[in-house]
């Protein structure tokens, strides 16, 4: 590989052709700026080149490498593929791994000025965020992501050849469905070694072979008796109730699950645990990434080492990937989270080096700081997407995007009303307001397992608990509910609740007896 080129002013490539020489040139080009200038701390960086075909392959299974097989990995395919082999969607440039190394996969149709936005904003903007940001430390091993996946799918592998493809995918289907119901949400829970699951599985598999689940020992069979026989709150705590973790509950405590069935749980939920960060971090994370890339192209470009034409390509690429529609342009369908991330990371830059009396008003602690990247590299690492907005969104940023809150309320004749404008009241409404649409805990239906009848039918209570009293979808419900019902073995009610605590709705559902076979240990 060649070195990087120790004079500025000489170019890192001519023309749009590229090998993995230039490739070289271009990464020591961005981690010379990243690591020196910026102040970036990242993983060491791995960089792959893939087709068009191995992107859309990438893009139906979440982009997660050594993933296992599942029927709904091939329907995204030819989803994906469809739509771009018609040329009604482009693929993305890049899909970048939260591991160490951290993978970046390059499609092999960029031009090289492309391969060097990608690498600048996956290698080491989303590299550094993945790295620092406390959820992802929190939540994450980016160390044994990448060994946990080869142990899954060769697991589920010998699953499907020891107990039939049926049965697996049917036990996949129903994880699959809880799926976003299957992370610890908060913290206190230890983070797991994925690189040490594989000798956690064999351990638990062997443990399981010599015991049984002395709880379930005392469901009567008999006639139904009644509640005082059991101590409630002792039943609770030995199920550990309630609990919003679903699929961790049903790891533990189903009574009819196989062991490789409560394994197969067990990887679907590490999966879910981390892909949780990143629903939390989408605008502060493309900002991020969208940031530096910025940062690191346009130095180049300073530094003699872009022409002025592979310039202007990637300024059309940035600036395409940054549009954001306005709300009456038929485009629009929410914010995209590479415009606001970007606006908001290039608005902290001006209230830290060139503040108004406005910004010291409202963001006293770093308005006039003068070191920018100081400001943003903390901010990277201490904040989500629903606390970054309502902390940093500026009055400044609000009038140059237009923002209004919008309130409709079908108990007025009146129909839509206005209900925040551009003054201080309005700005902090208008801030409070789209921060909560990045709160998973205001978005995401709040559902907890509060009982289970073991003196009865041993019918599993939930309650999903409306905040903001909206129920959940009636069709939807009912197929989540058969799923949970399917893996549980016994009937599932979940009771809707109110702001009163009041139970507005109830929706049963009944298992599908047999549907999952009696194996025993791959």
């Amino acid at each position: 590989m060649t070195k990087l080129a120790e004079k500025q002013g000489q170019l890192l490539f001519e023309g749009a052709d590229w090998d993995f020489a230039t490739l070289q040139r271009i990464h020591d080009a961005c981690e010379e700026i990243a690591l020196g200038e910026l102040g970036l701390d990242v993983y060491p960086n791995q960089i792959e080149v893939i087709t068009a075909e191995q992107m859309l392959d990438a893009y139906s299974s979440t982009g997660m490498p050594l993933f296992y097989r599942h029927w709904s990995f091939g329907k995204h395919f030819a989803h994906h593929e469809a739509f771009y082999r018609r040329g009604m969607r482009d693929l993305a440039y890049e899909i970048v791994i939260n591991s160490s190394p951290c993978i970046s996969y390059l499609m092999e149709e960029n031009t090289a000025t492309m391969q060097a936005l990608v690498i600048a904003h996956a290698a080491f903007g989303h590299n550094h965020f993945f790295k620092n940001n406390y959820l992802f430390k929190l939540w994450t091993d980016a160390e044994g992501i990448l060994d946990y996946l080869d142990f899954a799918k060769g697991y589920i592998a010998r699953c499907e050849a020891r107990y039939g493809e049926a049965a697996v995918e049917r036990t996949l289907d129903a994880a699959h469905a809880l799926m976003s119901h299957g992370v610890h949400r908060y913290a206190g829970k230890t983070k797991v070694d994925l690189r040490d699951e594989e000798r956690r599985q064999q351990e638990r598999r062997a443990h399981e072979e010599q015991m049984f689940n002395d709880l379930w020992r005392t469901v009567p069979t008999g006639p139904k008796r009644s509640g005082a026989d059991l101590d409630i709150e002792k039943r609770r705590a030995a199920l550990g109730l309630p609990q919003d973790n679903i699929l961790y509950f049903l790891e533990k405590s189903a009574p009819r699950l196989r062991p490789w069935q409560r394994e197969i749980l067990r990887i679907v939920r590490h999966v879910a645990q981390y892909f949780h960060p990143q629903r939390q971090t989408k605008v502060m994370n493309e900002g991020t990434a969208t940031y530096v890339h910025y940062r690191i192209m346009k130095r180049l470009h300073e530094r003699g080492q872009i022409a002025d034409g592979h310039y202007f390509e990637f300024l059309k690429s940035h600036t395409n990937v940054v549009f954001q529609p306005a709300y009456d342009d038929r485009r629009f369908s929410g914010f995209n989270p590479y415009a606001l991330g970007f606006a908001m990371m290039q608005d902290i830059e001006r209230i830290v080096t060139n503040p108004t009396d406005e910004d010291r008003d409202w963001f006293p602690d770093i308005a006039g700081r003068g070191d920018p990247m100081e400001v943003l590299r903390g901010v990277w690492a201490d904040y989500r997407d629903e606390s970054f907005i309502s902390q940093f969104l500026s009055p400044n940023l609000m009038r140059q995007l237009r923002l209004f809150q919008l309130h409709d309320d079908p108990e007025m004749s009146e129909g839509i009303l206005v209900a925040a404008i551009h003054d201080e009241r309005g700005y902090k409404r208008i801030r409070r307001q789209l921060a909560r649409e990045y709160d998973i805990g205001w978005t995401d239906p709040g559902i907890d397992i509060v009982d289970v009848d073991l003196a009865g039918d041993r019918r599993l209570l939930l309650q999903h608990r409306a905040s903001n009293d909206l129920l959940l979808e009636e069709s939807e419900t009912k197929q989540v509910l058969q799923h949970l019902a399917d893996l549980w073995g016994y009937d599932v009610l979940m009771q809707e609740i109110d702001g009163a605590e009041k139970v507005t709705k109830e929706h049963l559902a009944r298992p599908r007896h047999g549907l999952f076979s009696n194996g025993s240990h791959p």
